[in-house]
């Protein structure tokens, strides 16, 4: 018998000083809730949808009830849940009255028989699944983080350069579990960036890039700047680099480093190996997460990196 661990993250980019408390509390009583499913023999998916649940109900979070604007000022929500045990996954994208759309991700994955459906079609299904419509006025969050954060400059570029894409990220959500059976799941939830054009699709509900799961290597789930993620399949690399013998951190410092390496993407990832231990990095000024194991009391933070620009902040750095 395996022994469980569950990491949920809250977004990986800029978070002012005074959200810290609620952006790690949000990831504490995530990781709570799919902890409890855990201690109590439950799967590896139950345990990663009910976290993620839990912080699309949160508004600190770029999902459920707390997700960014379109430029036609519509809220367009994202998921994906990801069975390791049999590689099976559902996603969803562009939906506009699902509370809880990683709920409606898992009911793809085991009751359609296709895997991701977007927009309009996949509010069909939940329809027909009796699923419940709310307002999307109720899922409308900040129509603007940027105007908070502080400017972040990549090597070679002046003080005088646009930063305010980079500013404007979101803090979609995510949560990688293993149980005691021994089976990984992941699971990932956003609302999109800030001022997207209707219909963008980021990174977080394609397979591979926002998520990946394989039982027999390890889980990974990524968050940041979708563009930049999608080209590097970031969470299928990071799970690559496990197979190839690194150790979860060793991959998620990895796969940060890749990314910066080759698009001067900036992002996060949280890693479990098959084994049941833990890995996450990032190279943005924050990341915020929690963790719980079978040898440790939940493990919370926002940690901000103080490497370079593209350097990981791993674990070691989190517990300094």
């Amino acid at each position: 018998m395996n022994r469980p661990v569950i990491v949920v993250h809250g977004g990986a980019w800029y978070i002012a000083e005074q959200q810290v408390d609620a952006f790690v509390g949000g990831c504490r009583r995530a990781a709570s809730a799919g902890w409890s499913i855990l201690r109590a023999g439950g799967s590896a998916v139950d345990a990663v949808e009910a976290a993620v649940r839990i912080l699309e109900d949160d508004p600190s979070y770029d999902a459920g009830r707390g997700s960014l604007l379109t430029k036609d000022g519509r809220v367009q929500l994202d998921a994906i849940l990801m069975d390791g045990q049999s590689l099976s996954f559902g996603a969803v994208a562009a939906v506009e009255r699902i509370r809880h759309p990683i709920s409606l991700a898992r009911m793809v994955m085991e009751r359609c028989e296709h895997s991701f459906l977007v927009g309009h079609g996949a509010e069909e299904l939940a329809a027909s699944y009796g699923v419940a419509f709310c307002d999307p006025a109720e899922l409308m969050g900040r129509p603007d983080p940027g105007s908070w954060a502080p400017p972040i400059f990549l090597p070679g570029e002046s003080e005088g350069a646009s930063t305010r894409g980079r500013q404007r990220m979101g803090d979609t959500v995510g949560a990688v579990a293993m149980d005691d059976e021994g089976h990984l799941a992941v699971a990932t939830s956003t609302g999109g960036t800030p001022d997207k054009w209707p219909g963008r699709v980021g990174d977080s509900p394609l397979v591979g890039c926002g998520a990946y799961a394989d039982d027999l290597i390890g889980a990974a789930a990524a968050t940041g700047s979708g563009e930049s993620l999608m080209r590097i399949v970031t969470s299928k690399t990071a799970v690559d680099f496990m197979a190839d013998a690194c150790s979860a951190q060793e991959a998620a410092d990895a796969v940060i480093q890749r990314l910066w390496e080759r698009v001067r993407g900036y992002g996060g990832v949280i890693l479990i190996d098959r084994d049941g231990n833990v890995g996450l990095a990032h190279n943005t000024p924050n990341l915020s997460f929690a963790y719980i194991t079978a040898d440790s009391e939940v493990v919370a933070g926002a940690v901000a990196s103080e490497e370079t620009p593209g350097r990981a902040a791993g674990l070691a750095m989190i517990r300094r």
